[in-house]
């Protein structure tokens, strides 16, 4: 690069005066400084200037300055240009100097007062765009138990009686004009998107006459309430009717000797079975103990043609005024009998299934029953009850007639969701169910005002900003009491979806039958988040609370498709009087006629209600909520574990793959979940990947077929006192009545298989968070 110094003769006569020597040469310094940084600018490589000669940098060795034209920019308009034209350019420049100075002081006086508004003007964005735009997950975290707290302080006895007792006035009417209501009135409360849901189902309903149960010795005629059949009788009400058969039974009439196999049980049938030809026979069947679906079976296997039902008075010691009512039960697994499988949707092809099993079956009242075998009928006492058994003389030959319609109806769900805020694509379902007969009284008003109450206090946070990360759905069923009808309906049509978006189902099925006892029901991965729940709230002085005593047992209500199908953790509070005995199981699986009033009865300040709705939306606000989901994939473990001890069933490979199970369960506990839990070691992607692991941790236990009556997700106990899986415990019991090993087997197989199949889930969790670590670094 080439430049030309100006010496001190040409710069003399350029009349400068006001320079003397030492100046110029200070002068000269920085402008051939200045001249250097310019110059190694881009566009500045060659210059040109017509008789001058280029001079290198390393030609000027004398102190002193040997200035001489400096080349000029190439640029027209250049610096350099124009102090090589101005023959007066040092001193032209030395004069414009104190203007210059004055012009830079303004200039930076303005940048800086530029700066300052864009600073202030930052300031003032970033504040208004805190504060109307949603924080972080992460930032909202520490304050989410506050937002609970708020949310469930709305929740009030008071509310949920005045919408309990509105609920009532529809009582009577039919099930989709219940359902419009009910979604009106969630409509009202602000939920924002609120739908009806209706399908076509095949429903078993009585007929135009009562069934009837006659007596060959004496030729007398019995309602199954134990009223005669004679001309003087009362007319029995419509509605009444409805609460004395069983839905889906076989149809017709069935003359044959009366045998009493007590609870049905695998010994009681052995007994009897030594002694008696069971073959086209009518059994004597007390509800309870087990599920009724699985003991029918046994009946049928062994070659009953029909079943008298009833209820011992001594399994119900708080409810002696329903030992004289017959009852309504429903013989139907689940769905729409005509379209099993698949949901109920218009074109769908329908099967013909009018019965579901070859067994004619009555329900009747106990007191019926003592009509029948001759008893008196007064059998329970203040000191202790006898319980109904047939005198071993003589025999009781009757005549059954069941005379049930089935018709096609049309059943409603109301379906409401609360879009999430983070996660929409993930979904909590909470579901209750409405009346789709009206005789069968309240219980199902309290848990649909236990829904609209927790709507109620939700939507009011929800209008002033506030948003779940994922998405609630609430859900009023139609067609409970025919057999889960309208929830298998629902979640058949939307299947696909619901495996891969939902993450929990919170039941609120029949939430007050007693007012005794606190009973929570959760899947293993959800015991501890329960256990927690209940803990923070006080039961109140007149009812137990169970601590941490959270058992996985089944339950009845509309969880059973999401349980059973689906994979999906799920939990349910009630409250429920203590049980006197195992026989005091599944006696719930009967529908007595209930007066309208009677959950005032139970629960007269409606503080039950209120817990149960503060329990029930706590648990489904932390699911809803939380940035990691609230599951234990450790407590898993352990349950398996637990179910396996003692078993004579329990193979050692069974023992084997459950310890794996575990040791895996443990590794994700620590390496995973604990990390996840620290918000500051928190990456949104890795939490996702986490969330969707704990999604599926119960998925794998489903087995594929399980006797009738048990659930296929073998987490699930039959009842509080039995610790072991339920579907070895059938291939045992199957064993005694038929001595085949096959049945054991397969069974072994099933749960063997089960577990296996959550190891490898575990492990694959476990080896995709490896992966992706690897991958970072």
């Amino acid at each position: 690069m080439a430049y030309h110094k100006v010496n001190a003769d040409q710069r003399g006569q350029g009349n400068s005066p006001y320079l003397d020597n030492d100046e110029l040469q200070a002068t000269a310094l920085e402008l051939e400084w200045d001249m250097e940084k310019e110059l190694e600018e881009p566009g500045f490589d060659h210059f040109r200037l017509g008789g001058a000669v280029q001079h290198h940098l390393g030609n000027s060795q004398s102190p002193d300055l040997d200035l001489e034209p400096i080349q000029p920019s190439s640029s027209p308009k250049g610096r350099f240009q124009r102090l090589q034209e101005d023959p007066d350019y040092i001193s032209h420049y030395m004069r414009q100097a104190p203007k210059n100075n004055h012009c830079n002081f303004y200039q930076i006086l303005k940048v800086f007062c530029t700066a300052l508004i864009v600073f202030i003007f930052g300031v003032v964005i970033g504040y208004y765009t805190r504060k109307q735009c949603p924080s972080p997950p992460t930032s909202q975290e520490p304050n989410n138990l506050h937002i609970y707290h708020e949310i469930l302080k709305e929740i009030k006895a008071e509310n949920i009686q005045r919408i309990y007792r509105d609920l009532l006035q529809f009582s009577r009417e039919d099930d989709v004009d219940i359902a419009m209501k009910i979604l009106v009135q969630w409509a009202s409360q602000g939920l924002e998107d609120v739908r009806l849901v209706n399908y076509s189902v095949l429903l078993d309903l009585p007929g135009s006459s009562s069934n009837t149960v006659t007596l060959k010795n004496s030729g007398e005629c019995f309602y199954p309430t134990g009223q005669t059949c004679s001309r003087e009788t009362k007319p029995l009400q419509s509605q009444d009717l409805l609460h004395s058969y069983a839905a889906y039974s076989a149809k017709g009439t069935v003359e044959a000797e009366l045998v009493d196999v007590q609870y049905g049980t695998v010994e009681d049938l052995i007994r009897i079975q030594a002694s008696t030809n069971v073959t086209k026979k009518i059994a004597l069947l007390k509800l309870g103990q087990s599920p009724l679906l699985y003991k029918l079976s046994l009946l049928e296997d062994v070659g009953f043609a029909g079943v008298l039902l009833y209820v011992d008075p001594c399994d119900l010691p708080k409810m002696p005024d329903l030992a004289d009512k017959a009852f309504m039960v429903s013989l139907n697994s689940g769905g729409d009998p005509s379209t099993p499988g698949y949901a109920s949707i218009d074109g769908s092809y329908r099967q013909n299934h009018p019965n579901l099993t070859t067994l004619l079956v009555q329900p009747v009242s106990s007191g019926l029953v003592k009509k029948i075998i001759s008893l008196p009928e007064d059998t329970v006492q203040k000191d202790r009850c006898t319980p109904l058994q047939m005198p071993a003389t003589g025999k009781k030959i009757i005549s059954l007639n069941i005379q049930s319609v089935t018709t096609y109806k049309t059943i409603s769900n109301v379906i409401g969701y609360l879009k999430g805020a983070a996660f929409p694509d993930r979904y909590i379902i909470i579901g209750s169910h409405h009346n789709s007969l009206s005789a069968y009284g309240e219980g199902w008003a309290s848990s649909t005002a236990i829904i609209t109450a927790f709507i109620q206090a939700l939507m009011l946070k929800v209008k002033r900003g506030w948003r779940p990360d994922r998405t609630i759905v609430f859900c009023s069923w139609g067609g409970t009491s025919f057999g889960t009808i309208g929830s298998y309906e629902w979640a058949e049509d939307l299947k696909r979806v619901l495996q891969r978006n939902v993450v929990a189902y919170v039941s609120l099925h029949n939430p007050v039958r007693g007012n005794s006892t606190l009973h929570p029901v959760a899947s293993p991965s959800l015991q501890q988040l329960v256990a927690e729940s209940q803990s923070s709230f006080n039961c109140g002085e007149k009812t137990k609370c169970r601590g941490s005593n959270v058992s996985s047992v089944q339950i009845q209500g509309d969880a059973d498709y999401f349980i059973n199908h689906l994979g999906v953790p799920a939990t349910q509070f009630s409250y429920e009087d203590d049980k006197t005995s195992e026989n005091s199981n599944f006696l719930s699986e009967a529908l007595f006629p209930v007066h309208a009033t009677k959950s005032e009865e139970l629960d007269p300040s409606f503080s039950l209600h209120e817990t149960i709705a503060k329990l029930t939306g706590q648990v489904t606000l932390q699911i809803a909520s939380e940035p990691v989901l609230p599951f234990n994939a450790l407590d898993i473990a352990l349950e398996v574990q637990n179910s396996l001890k003692g078993d004579e069933a329990a193979l050692p490979q069974l023992l084997a793959v459950a310890s794996r199970l575990r040791d895996t369960a443990e590794l994700f506990q620590s390496d995973e979940m604990r990390p996840a839990n620290d918000p500051g070691e928190r990456a949104p992607s890795r939490v996702r990947m986490l969330n969707d692991v704990l999604q599926g941790l119960e998925k794998s236990f489903r087995v594929h077929r399980a006797p009738p009556g048990l659930y296929r997700n073998i987490l699930y106990r039959l009842d509080e006192r039995t610790s072991r899986f339920s579907v070895l415990l059938e291939a045992l019991e199957r064993y005694k009545l038929h001595q085949s090993n096959e049945t054991i087997q397969a069974a072994v197989s099933e749960v063997l298989n089960s577990i296996n199949s959550a190891q490898v889930y575990f492990k694959a969790g476990l080896d995709v968070f490896e992966t992706t670590l690897a991958g970072k670094k």
